[in-house]
C-alpha cells in the first residue's frame, strides 16, 4: 500500500473563531460547506455526498481551536484530517489551518477540493 503524504494548507477568513468553529466541528455546520448532508451518533460522523457516505471518527475536539477526524477506512494508520483555526496574536487576523493526507498522484486534486470547499465556508460565513 502507498505511503500518504502529509499537507497542510493555511485559508484566511473573516469570522470569529467562535462562529468559524460551529461551522468546523457541528453535523449542521459542516453540512452547509464540507457535505450534502453530515449526521452524527457520538464521534462517529456520517458524511453525505451525492448519495455516498463515508464514515469519519471525531479524534479530537477542543473547543474554538482544532478538531480532528480519521476516515474509517485509515483506522489504524496515523492518516486524519484536521482544521485547526489561527489567531495572530498581533493582528488578530483568524486563519483555517488544514491538514491533511494525500497520496501523491492526488495531492493536486486534495488541495483543489480544500479550497473549494472553503470558498464554500467562506461564503457560508459572509467572509469573501
Amino acid at each position: 500500500m502507498q505511503m500518504k503524504e502529509k499537507y497542510e494548507l493555511e485559508f484566511p477568513i473573516h469570522a470569529s473563531p467562535k462562529l468559524l468553529f460551529q461551522y468546523i466541528s457541528t453535523p449542521s455546520g459542516l453540512s452547509e460547506w464540507y457535505a450534502d448532508n453530515v449526521n452524527s451518533r457520538g464521534e462517529m460522523f456520517t458524511f453525505i455526498w451525492d448519495g455516498s457516505e463515508e464514515e469519519a471518527k471525531m479524534l479530537t475536539k477542543k473547543a474554538e481551536d482544532k478538531i480532528r477526524f480519521q476516515w474509517v477506512e485509515d483506522e489504524g494508520e496515523d492518516y486524519y484530517f484536521e482544521m485547526r483555526i489561527q489567531v495572530d496574536e498581533i493582528t488578530k487576523d483568524v486563519s483555517l489551518m488544514v491538514t491533511d493526507f494525500s497520496d501523491d498522484d492526488d495531492m493536486e486534486e486534495d488541495k483543489m477540493l480544500w479550497d473549494n470547499q472553503i470558498s464554500s465556508l467562506k461564503k457560508v460565513l459572509g467572509s469573501v
